[in-house]
C-alpha cells in the first residue's frame, strides 16, 4: 500500500525541504525574470496609458493573479516535490497540494491567464495573438499529454492514476482533491 492510500504522508524535515524549495523559487524566478524583463522588451511592448487604452489596466488584475497561482505553484513544486519546474531537476514527490487539488495544471493555466493579461494591458490582443495563443495551448496541451502525464505515470504509478482520475487536467473542481 503507497502513503497515498494508508493517508500517511511521510514527515520530512523542513531543513530537507528548504533547499529545494529555494532552488525551485530560483527556477520561477528566472521564469519571471524572462516573462517580465527580457520578454517585452523582445516583442517591443510599450504602455499606453491614455485614452481608451486606461481601461486595458483592469486586464492588470487577472495577470497578476495568473503569475500568484503560478508562483504559488512554483513554491510547491519545491517544498513539497522536492524539485523544480526545470526538467533537468523535477519534483521527487508528487504534488498534490495548493492548486494542485483543483486541477492537475495550475501552473501552466496561471502562466496563460497572466500572459493574456500582459498582452491586453500592453495593447498586443489581436487575432494574431489570439492565434498565437490558441497554438501554444495546443502545444501545450499535446506536451502534457504525450510527455508530462506518461512520465508521471511512470515515476509515481498507481498514486498518480488516482489523481488524475479524480482530479481534471484542465477544468479546476470547485472543492479541493483529498487523497483517498
Amino acid at each position: 500500500m503507497t502513503n497515498a492510500q494508508s493517508g500517511k504522508i511521510p514527515v520530512v524535515a523542513q531543513g530537507e525541504r528548504l533547499p529545494t524549495a529555494l532552488a525551485s523559487m530560483a527556477v520561477g524566478a528566472a521564469f519571471f525574470s524572462l516573462w517580465f524583463w527580457l520578454l517585452p522588451r523582445w516583442l517591443g511592448f510599450s504602455i499606453e496609458i491614455a485614452g481608451a487604452a486606461r481601461w486595458r489596466w483592469l486586464a492588470a488584475l487577472p495577470s497578476v493573479l495568473g503569475f500568484a497561482v503560478a508562483l504559488r505553484c512554483i513554491w510547491d513544486f519545491g517544498w513539497t516535490g522536492r524539485g523544480t519546474p526545470a526538467p533537468v531537476a523535477p519534483p521527487q514527490r508528487l504534488v498534490v497540494v495548493g492548486f494542485y487539488r483543483h486541477v492537475r495544471n495550475p501552473m501552466y493555466e496561471g502562466f496563460a491567464a497572466g500572459w493574456i493579461g500582459l498582452w491586453i494591458v500592453f495593447g498586443h490582443a489581436s487575432i494574431a495573438a489570439i492565434a498565437a495563443v490558441a497554438a501554444v495551448a495546443l502545444a501545450i496541451h499535446l506536451f502534457v499529454f504525450f510527455y508530462e502525464e506518461p512520465t508521471l505515470r511512470g515515476k509515481f504509478g498507481e498514486d498518480y492514476e488516482q489523481y488524475c482520475h479524480d482530479v481534471g487536467r484542465w477544468w479546476p473542481r470547485v472543492r479541493g482533491w483529498d487523497r483517498p
